[in-house]
């Protein structure tokens, strides 16, 4: 009765039924890895905030290199010192609520040759930029105390824009620490503080200080639940098209096609059209 689902046409489709199923539920345990590792990032963020409140520079060793960023992101910590606003660049491609612009990066002086880079907060495009744009943004003048959170120095991975390796920059492509250095007098240490408060506080309306982060767990787990919905069906339906496909060659049709109702199965039997 089944001997059709022997043919190579048909053992095609097995195989690609076969196929789609183990992509489907890779797809599915992936999904919650993803889930299991946004619920991981979500608790280390909480654990870190909770930490309590430290100097910068009792945080960060002097001698630390850029890779301590990682291990001490969403650390709370203050700083203080002075603005270097002659040396404020500027990083593009950065949104917030779905508007673009930039990123607003300052060094903060802390003591002889030696200074942070505090991310101050967002600006927004102005309409038609074509450069570096004019922002009515200046810090507090004078000895400032910032509280934030340490953020790792960004590096270009496999892909993205390269910044120039030269010359000084006033827009980069990322919060690059080891970039923005090079054309930087005092020694910046190897992470960013992104401001959440400052003591005194800025009077201009931008830059617009940035959000903490989320703790969502976005879709992984919805999507999770698609793909195995997705992978039931097409493992209990397959079995069903070649139940019906094989009762439909039985009745006489003799064809292959796959859920195509066969002509006595068409017209019920005392119908009719049955008699013709």
């Amino acid at each position: 009765m089944y001997r059709f689902a022997l043919r190579p046409w048909w053992l095609l489709s097995h195989l690609l039924v076969v196929a789609l199923v183990v992509l489907m539920v890779n797809l599915g345990f992936w999904q919650l890895r993803r889930l299991d590792e946004r619920r991981t990032a979500n608790a280390l963020v909480l654990e870190r905030g909770e930490a309590a409140l430290v100097p910068l520079d009792e945080l960060v060793p002097a001698d630390a290199g850029t890779e301590v960023g990682t291990s001490l992101a969403f650390r709370r910590a203050t700083a203080t010192g002075t603005y270097a606003v002659e040396d404020e660049v500027l990083v593009r491609n950065r949104t917030l609520e779905q508007q673009p612009g930039y990123w607003v990066l300052t060094p903060l002086v802390t003591g002889p040759d030696e200074a942070v880079v505090v991310n101050r907060g967002w600006v927004p495009l102005p309409i038609g930029d074509s450069g570096v744009p004019l922002i009515d943004a200046p810090p507090p003048a004078g000895v400032v105390t910032v509280t934030g959170l340490v953020a790792a120095s960004q590096e270009r991975g496999s892909f993205g824009p390269t910044d120039p390796e030269g010359g000084e920059l006033e827009v980069l492509s990322r919060a690059d620490v080891a970039r923005l250095d090079q054309q930087v007098d005092e020694a910046l240490a190897p992470v960013v503080l992104q401001l959440e408060a400052q003591d005194p506080a800025s009077g201009a309306a931008l830059p617009t200080v940035l959000p903490p982060p989320t703790l969502s767990e976005g879709s992984h787990q919805s999507y999770a639940v698609q793909w195995f919905i997705f992978s039931t069906i097409a493992v209990v339906g397959y079995p069903l098209v070649l139940r019906r496909t094989a009762r439909n060659r039985a009745l006489g049709d003799g064809s292959d096609r796959i859920g195509t109702p066969s002509a006595l199965e068409a017209v019920p039997a005392g119908h009719p059209d049955a008699a013709r």
